[in-house]
């Protein structure tokens, strides 16, 4: 056992050093070697077995860097490795490696959430009912001050092309825009091109060909579906898709295709369509799914009556799983979601070519975020909530349980992962980084 203390908690990590003696020992033989050369190997091991136990390897959890932090204060974590906090209005940038601090942006205004696109973070504050805040963006490198335009600019999965954009206030989901699309010049702000929009649309993001790169589609109201490129805002596709409620999750992106549920006079249908041509490539009664998400290789139905695995080239059903009701992909990574203690709770890692469990996740709860590779955190409360325990869950365990880590100290919530780091919120008005290491 070792004790570690971080941020005045102190935390006892089991490493595994208990060593037991041999069940039996070789028989004696006579030694033809010199009466002396014994003493002096037993005093060559000895020094060696000392130097050996003087060296435990590094807890499996360690702190990297404690900032003081609000509680309603935003951060985020970046592809880059890089965090980004938002304390008392000041904006800093630190290294998950080290915990070096990068830079300081000075006074911000106080944001929702923290952003980032085009090498930039955006910066959108509060507005309450004071009209349209706008959007400022800061250099990611040096935290520098670039520009400031109205409205929000966003970005589209795949691609670092900025979009301003016009919310709809009242779709709730962020997805509908209105006015126009505008591409934004990561360096001036200024706008490149511009696309009208009639009434109001979904923007979404869509694949481009093999290698390409992804394109941006708008779901008008008049049900026509338009593909644009994201460097010129020229119309490369467009065509008339079945009349939908065109939420927040309809149509989406999976397997490759967009899937879109809509109603027909025999009953709900899931349609495919080719993202680059609009082409339909297949349809499928729905059941009772409420969604469609990606799962590997396949596409997953999703609703009350379970879990459905369909193929991307036929749309036959390869698996189901009843007692499921949702699924997420998290880079190669495919958790299946749905127990007798709750529909959100994760049921475990799955194999999404199969629908066989590989690692269960009964009990626990993922932490957002990736923890890169192949592998994800995990963490839940132990000792009726005195502790919680965080642990990895590596989805090539095949049918095992998650390795557990260490324990987080009291109050510990507000979690997100990143390569070989967890940052977490402490009760204690701090945010800490830490350096995890797996024992598998």
């Amino acid at each position: 056992m070792a004790a570690e203390t971080f941020g005045g908690n102190t935390v006892v990590i089991d490493l595994g050093l208990a060593r037991g003696e041999p069940d039996e020992y070789a028989r004696p033989v006579r030694s033809t070697t010199p009466d002396w050369f014994a003493p002096v190997l037993l005093a060559v091991v000895v020094l060696l077995s000392s130097a050996a136990s003087a060296a435990p390897p590094p807890p499996a959890l360690s702190a990297v860097l404690t900032v003081p932090f609000g509680p309603a204060d935003p951060y985020a974590l970046t592809d880059g490795g890089t965090l980004l906090a938002q304390t008392y209005g000041t904006l800093s940038s630190y290294d998950l490696a080290d915990g070096r601090l990068n830079w300081q942006a000075g006074s911000a205004a106080p944001t929702y959430r923290l952003r980032t696109g085009g090498g930039l973070v955006l910066m959108r504050p509060w507005s309450g009912s004071q009209g349209d805040p706008g959007t400022t963006a800061i250099s990611l490198d040096s935290g520098a001050a670039q520009w400031r335009r109205a409205g929000n600019v966003v970005t589209l999965p795949g691609s670092s092309v900025l979009l301003g954009v016009n919310g709809v206030r009242s779709s709730g989901s962020g997805r509908r825009v209105q006015g126009r699309i505008d591409a934004v010049g990561p360096a001036s702000g200024t706008t490149r091109w511009q696309v009208p929009i009639p009434s109001t649309a979904v923007l979404m993001g869509v694949p481009g060909p093999a290698g390409a790169e992804p394109r941006m589609l708008l779901m008008h109201d008049n049900r026509t579906a338009a593909v644009h490129d994201l460097a010129t805002g020229r119309l490369l596709a467009s065509a008339a898709l079945p009349a939908a409620d065109y939420g927040p999750d309809n149509p989406t992106v999976a397997g490759g295709l967009l899937l879109l549920r809509h109603p027909t006079p025999t009953g709900r249908m899931v349609s495919a369509f080719d993202p680059v041509t609009l082409a339909p490539r297949w349809i499928r009664p729905a059941g009772y799914a409420f969604g469609v998400s990606p799962c590997g290789p396949l596409i997953c139905l999703t609703g009350p009556d379970g879990v459905r695995a369909v193929e991307p080239a036929t749309g036959l059903q390869r698996w189901q799983r009843t007692g499921w009701r949702s699924v997420e992909q998290r880079g190669t990574a495919v958790i299946a979601y749905g127990t007798p203690a709750g529909e959100g709770d994760p049921a475990g890692l799955i194999d999404p070519a199969t629908g066989q469990v590989l690692v269960d996740l009964h009990g626990w709860r993922l932490v957002t975020g990736s923890g890169g590779g192949d592998h994800l955190l995990v963490t839940r409360l132990a000792d009726s909530g005195s502790r919680t325990m965080v642990a990895v869950a590596v989805a090539a365990a095949g049918g095992a349980t998650p390795h557990l880590l260490a324990d987080l100290p009291a109050g510990t919530g507000d979690c997100q992962a990143a390569p070989g780091r967890l940052v977490c919120r402490e009760s204690t008005g701090e945010l800490v980084v830490w350096a995890y290491r797996r024992r598998d």
